[in-house]
């Protein structure tokens, strides 16, 4: 699997020499560090709103639409016409697209959001790669960490299983892939271009692109008691 399969690297962002579309898709995730390791290490944000703390190496474009509060820690890069909204948590290592959402009460760490990603409720995005035009719908969590905290490996779409090298990886979004609320995409999940995970749903492996990953349990009911 390359990266190319999964995703167009954006002209908006300037790192396209770092990102090799011949790689493996996990393989990207440790040049995010690298990528802004470049950047000056005092980078002063105009009209900053007094509620929102920003240290360390950030870039922000000046169209970026900036919270009442939150938290910003460098290094970040975050492209223009991003919308940052109240609670956003931004903690180091995060490269954003152009025309990205970075939600309310969200928590972003060590991730790349290519254009117009969209994460805007309540969700955790660790150690995780979103494509362009890509979206989370509330409370989605991209679980970075195994139980027992060893090497998260892939399970590629013929079975076969691939070391990553890494103790965190959270999950691998294609483009134009869609989340639904409240789903759970387990260390090491991997989503086609357009594919869709329903709401709710504990995904873990490599879902093909276009394709639709539900649960189907009947719901039961019974007769609410008197009080």
């Amino acid at each position: 699997m390359k990266a190319g399969d999964l995703f167009k690297f954006p002209d908006s962002l300037p790192f396209a020499n770092e990102f090799c579309v011949e790689m493996a898709p996990w393989e990207w995730l440790p040049l995010v560090r690298k990528a802004l390791s470049k950047l000056p290490d005092d980078v002063v944000v105009s009209d900053c709103p007094a509620g929102l703390h920003v240290e360390g190496p950030v870039y922000i474009h000046p169209s970026v639409r900036l919270p009442a509060f939150g938290s910003i820690q460098g290094p970040a890069y975050i492209a223009e016409g991003c919308e940052l909204r109240p609670g956003v948590f931004i903690r180091g290592n995060v490269i954003a697209g152009a025309g990205c959402v970075l939600g309310n009460s969200c928590e972003f760490k060590n991730c790349l959001l290519l254009d117009r990603v969209q994460v805007p409720h309540f969700s955790y995005v660790g150690d995780s790669i979103l494509g362009n035009g890509s979206h989370l719908g509330a409370g989605v969590v991209c679980s970075n960490l195994r139980l027992d905290q060893t090497e998260v490996q892939v399970k590629l779409l013929d079975g076969t299983k691939c070391g990553t090298g890494l103790r965190k990886l959270g999950a691998i979004v294609g483009d134009g892939a869609e989340v639904g609320c409240n789903a759970v995409l387990n260390p090491g999940s991997i989503l086609g271009p357009r594919a869709l995970v329903m709401p709710s749903v504990s995904f873990i492996g490599t879902l093909a692109g276009a394709q639709v990953a539900y649960t189907k349990a009947p719901i039961q009911t019974t007769l609410r008691g008197e009080r």
